[in-house]
């Protein structure tokens, strides 16, 4: 029971002082939470989760979870009582596989994975990748990663974590195809890169391309300026940017994003805790800043989507058309924790070029267009329209 105890007062100090710690870089401080009582830590600040703590110790009738487990719910129920959904927790597998979509790369096998009716992992190799060449099939089975088991308990995350790692390291996987029996594939991980730019000359009009951004990696601005260049090499003069759907990303990545269509001046306000406007500026004339464009938004554009969306629009660069934007125009801090994890801490507010807040509220679209529900695409027809009237 002491012992119990004593872990439940140490987790307790650790959580404390390691969010502390994370603070020291903005605050330049950090306190102790604890203090000793007859040899045991006792949180000082916290009584009554001691409390519940040491009655479940004595009273509940069930297994009691990991210690882990444990420590993260405490992290989670901290986090969620400070009421910002965008202030959150992310457990190692999840925190490894944003990091991942974010740096637009990742060392892997070559694989898709989804779980069937009946709880198994199965998989769809990709041509050419490791896993194809293997001789690994569309609905063979994984059974194990490193010798590890998967269980109907292990998440599709925490399975893509397993799977992924650093290029050219090697990963047993165990597979199982149709009756026979598992068998074991090692397989050296090459480079995924995950592209967050799309484009395509429309059939509509061949001299307008469409451009889509699924969301803001560090190599976006370098992949739009690529897809603009190849479009305009097939005689595209004009550009449709579809953010429909962008949830968002790294800051930096929207504003050099938007520094392209820009000839100097204001992107973006931000107004941080404890500091005043801050003021984010295009650097100069951008490669694409007499290119016409129009952007389409909708309900799944959001954070720094709505910052490139905003900034485009309010310095006159073009229409956004479709409908209102998500509304989240807040800053999240990201801080990794020693076993992996993380926490992502809302620190900052954005404003438009025009001071407009997004926060909560959206960008309005200019041109609002309802999508259809027919297969057709009534926002990029009406984009289109907009850019041949242009003279």
């Amino acid at each position: 029971m002491r012992q119990k105890r004593n872990w439940f007062f140490l987790a307790t100090y650790i959580l404390i002082t390691s969010i502390a710690f994370t603070a020291t870089y903005a605050a330049g401080y950090f306190t102790r939470a604890g203090i000793e009582r007859n040899g045991v830590a006792r949180n000082a600040q916290y009584p009554l989760l001691s409390e519940v703590r040491g009655i479940i110790d004595t009273s509940f009738l069930g297994e009691m979870p990991p210690d882990t487990q444990l420590e993260y719910g405490m992290i989670r129920g901290l986090l969620s009582a400070v009421g910002d959904h965008y202030t959150i927790f992310l457990e190692p597998p999840a925190q490894e596989l944003e990091t991942q979509s974010l740096q637009g790369e990742f060392g892997g096998i070559g694989v898709s994975l989804r779980r069937n009716e009946t709880g198994l992992i199965v998989l769809s190799p990709f041509p050419e990748a490791p896993a194809a060449i293997a001789g690994i099939e569309e609905g063979d089975v994984l059974v194990a990663v490193d010798g590890k088991p998967i269980t109907p308990e292990t998440t599709l995350d925490e399975i893509s974590a397993l799977v992924r790692g650093p290029v050219d390291t090697t990963v047993v996987i165990t597979i199982q195809h149709g009756s026979e029996a598992p068998r074991d594939y090692t397989l050296t991980r090459q480079v995924f890169e995950i592209p967050s730019v799309t484009g395509r000359a429309l059939e509509q009009d061949p001299t307008i391309g469409l451009v889509a951004v699924s969301r803001f990696s560090e190599k976006t601005p370098i992949e739009i300026q690529r897809v603009i260049d190849e479009l305009q090499a097939k005689g595209v003069s004009r550009v449709v940017l579809d953010l429909r759907g962008n949830g968002g990303g790294l800051l930096d990545s929207a504003i050099d994003t938007a520094s392209v269509f820009l000839d100097g001046g204001v992107v973006m306000y931000e107004t941080r805790r404890g500091e005043g406007e801050t003021t984010y500026d295009a650097p100069g004339a951008g490669a694409e800043a007499e290119l016409p464009l129009a952007m389409i938004v909708n309900g799944g554009t959001a954070s720094a989507a709505e910052i490139l969306a905003g900034a485009l629009r309010d310095r006159g660069r073009g229409p956004l058309i479709g409908q209102a934007t998500y509304g989240k125009g807040s800053v999240q801090l990201i801080f990794t924790l020693s076993d992996g994890s993380s926490i992502h801490v809302t620190n900052a507010r954005w404003h438009t070029p025009n001071h407009t807040g997004i926060d909560g509220i959206g960008l309005k679209p200019d041109i609002e267009i309802q999508p259809g529900t027919d297969g057709s695409d009534p926002e990029l027809d009406r984009a289109i329209e907009y850019l041949q009237s242009l003279p």
